[in-house]
């Protein structure tokens, strides 16, 4: 059995994207090892083809090299391939230390004396899947979805903690890392139309913006921000009778439980990052042909809307997404 060594990406939401690689991999009869940054770990150990996840000791930003020398001595002699799903530079010099001989991923920063097998980088932005399921270099997984898995008691357990029945709740997911351009600001006027129990869900990072929320709505609305681990976090999502969110890492993480779901976008685009879900509803109003006048600006991809209008949210009523969600 090949043995092999996963780098994974940063980001919640990329990591997710990652699990149709991974699954292939496994089916192949390779065994897999994830290295993950701590706050992305959570998603690889939701993933049951994944033999371990190692965890990480660096820090955003910064090349750390004496921490990946240390890390490589560790992991020397363990792995026949590694698989570095970040395209930058760093990323791939963990492999090389720990003298993996076989070593693959997207040329990236100009990592061509770091990798064995180069995939050129695609142009444009390719959907996500594809973009990482391209590395097992088989046809057949470009438009897979991405699945997550808990153990149903462990759910049963979390839900019990919060006084909560599978499905008779609403979770929000209002923050979203990349920056207000990607925030729907109306979330606190839907929490008041709702009569069962809402959960905001977010970082630390984010209490402030729920807590604003929470105000707002009244009623039973709780605000969990930072005061959930994120496996807490995956399985209040896994046990919601609906999810509503920005285009975020908690959205992609509600796709994968296959949660019913109404994903938001503005500034970003479905078909670069779409919630791979049957039962998501995405709203976009550049493809919602009565919206006029047509909303030229979007996709732009800014943190902020750079015309200070956000019109391609602040003009998402909330009584429109009520209408969409799971009964």
């Amino acid at each position: 059995m090949t043995r092999a060594l996963v780098i994974a990406p940063q980001w919640i939401g990329d990591a997710v994207m990652t699990e149709p690689l991974l699954r292939r991999l496994h089916a192949r009869g390779e065994q897999l090892a994830v290295g993950a940054l701590p706050w992305v770990a959570p998603v690889y150990r939701a993933m049951p083809q994944v033999a371990q996840v190692i965890e990480l000791p660096f820090r955003h930003g910064g090349l750390q090299f004496r921490e990946r020398r240390a890390l490589g001595k560790q992991l020397h002699g363990r792995f026949d391939s590694a698989y570095v799903l970040p395209n930058s530079l760093k990323s791939a010099l963990l492999p090389l230390l720990a003298g993996i001989p076989r070593r693959i991923g997207y040329l990236g920063e100009s990592r061509v004396g770091l990798l064995t097998h180069r995939l050129k980088n695609p142009k444009g932005k390719p959907p996500m899947v594809a973009f990482y399921s391209a590395l097992a270099g088989e046809p057949g997984i470009e438009q897979d979805t991405p699945r997550l898995q808990l153990d149903p008691g462990f759910i049963a357990q979390v839900l019990r903690q919060h006084g909560l029945v599978d499905g008779g709740y609403v979770v929000m997911a209002p923050g979203a890392e990349y920056g207000p351009a990607k925030r729907w600001p109306h979330f606190g006027a839907l929490a008041q139309e709702l009569a069962q129990p809402v959960l905001l869900l977010g970082s630390g990072k984010e209490a402030q913006l729920c807590e604003a929320i929470r105000a707002q709505a009244g009623g039973d609305c709780r605000n969990l921000a930072g005061q959930t681990s994120l496996d807490e976090a995956f399985a209040l999502i896994a046990g919601a009778g609906n999810v509503v969110s920005n285009d975020s890492g908690l959205m992609h993480v509600a796709a994968a439980f296959g949660a019913p779901q109404v994903a938001l976008f503005g500034s970003s685009s479905p078909l670069h990052t779409p919630p791979l879900n049957p039962r998501a509803q995405v709203v976009w109003l550049k493809q919602d042909p009565d919206y006029l006048p047509p909303l030229d600006c979007s996709p732009c991809f800014q943190r902020e809307c750079p015309l200070g209008h956000l019109r391609c949210l602040h003009d998402v009523t909330p009584q429109r997404v009520r209408t969409l969600l799971h009964p």
